[in-house]
């Protein structure tokens, strides 16, 4: 993990692109957490070339990028919270990835926002390795029928994310994630975060999401 309270974002994103680099070819694409940062971290992220985020409600993410979209149209935008199904429509308006597609019903609300806004954002199926009743995600086991519940929705499934239970070994919920992709020929694998990004990366994780690690501890 790189994090050095003294170095700007810059530094640090450097620091973590050279990690990635080293880790696997070609390196995931790093995501940068950005819910509950202020602006100024925003446009220091911005500035350092940082294009692409993550933020876990489409309310604070339509906050934080609405208007900056138009300065920067190359944003792209990852939903990486819990989507509840009423606000499918609004995550689907703004978001370029949702990351966190885990029950049919969403699934269903997804479709027909898809239907009625014409925007089609890349879909990824949360999947709960860890099987833990407070957190969100299919099980493994269940995966099977949501794909096809989700593809006979007329969705295109482009991939699966993960968070791994705190306190467990990450590695080996990464590679449940990737065996589950493999079967099921998903090419998207965003699994990783501040602790354990380069471990991600050597699992084959396509997208890390990075926040502390990125924009430092707060003060």
């Amino acid at each position: 993990m790189t994090d050095t309270p003294e170095a700007g974002f810059s530094k640090r994103r450097d620091a973590i692109l050279t990690e990635l680099a080293a880790a696997a070819n070609p390196p995931p694409v790093l995501v940068a957490v950005s819910k509950t940062q202020p602006d100024d971290a925003l446009e220091e992220a911005l500035a350092a070339g940082q294009r692409i985020f993550g933020e876990n409600r489409a309310q604070e993410a339509l906050s934080h990028w609405g208007a900056r979209r138009e300065r920067f149209p190359d944003l792209e935008l990852h939903l990486i919270g819990a989507l509840q199904s009423n606000k499918a429509e609004e995550a689907v308006r703004l978001c370029d990835v949702i990351q966190t597609l885990d029950r049919p019903k969403l699934a269903d609300a997804l479709a027909a926002a898809i239907t009625k806004t014409g925007r089609t954002p890349r879909l990824l199926i949360q999947v709960n390795t860890g099987e833990e009743p407070q957190k969100a995600g299919v099980s493994p086991d269940g995966l099977p029928d949501l794909i096809a519940h989700a593809r006979g929705k007329g969705l295109e499934i482009s991939g699966l994310m993960c968070i791994p239970p705190v306190g467990e070994p990450a590695g080996p919920h990464f590679a449940l994630l990737a065996k589950l992709a493999r079967a099921h020929n998903l090419p998207i694998l965003s699994m990783g975060m501040s602790a354990d990004y380069a471990l991600a990366a050597r699992f084959g994780a396509t997208h890390v999401r990075v926040g502390t690690a990125l924009f430092g501890e707060r003060t």
